[in-house]
């Protein structure tokens, strides 16, 4: 399914916003703002800085976007597990039965982002399609 990922991201995003701050923003303009910095962006960042609660639930929300997504199209549960530490260092995991379906270790992960919007889809679909690749070769 085309855009599965991006529309699983959307809408988990959207079901945080309890106070509807983002209820006049386009999908678009919401992940943008989210998940998409510049070279010109990320030279404001510190490289040596604390990563906040914010910044870990969106890449989380990654993370659970695949899950969900890939719960959707073979309809096996999956689990996201991620621990980061407060300077930035981490890994988020997404396991499919016993199967470890994606792996990602941080490090400066309040630095994370894409460059563009249609990065942000490619990253995610491509992600997707990994995982599934991965349990089709590992399932019993």
């Amino acid at each position: 399914m085309k855009n599965l990922f991006i529309e699983t991201l959307i809408s988990q995003v959207r079901a945080l916003d309890q106070f509807g701050t983002w209820a006049n923003k386009s999908d678009e303009e919401i992940l943008t703002e989210k998940y998409v910095k510049s070279k010109e962006d990320l030279k404001n960042i510190p490289v040596i800085a604390d990563i906040d609660e914010m910044q870990t639930q969106d890449i989380r929300l990654i993370y659970q976007a695949i899950a969900l997504a890939f719960e959707k199209q073979t309809g096996i549960m999956c689990s996201v597990i991620m621990e980061m530490s407060h300077e930035g260092f981490g890994r988020a995991v997404v396991i499919a039965d016993k199967i470890v379906i994606t792996n990602k270790f941080f490090k400066d992960a309040h630095r994370f982002s894409f460059r563009t919007y249609e990065k942000l889809i490619e990253e995610g679909d491509k992600l997707l399609s990994n995982a599934i690749k991965i349990y089709d070769e590992y399932k019993k």
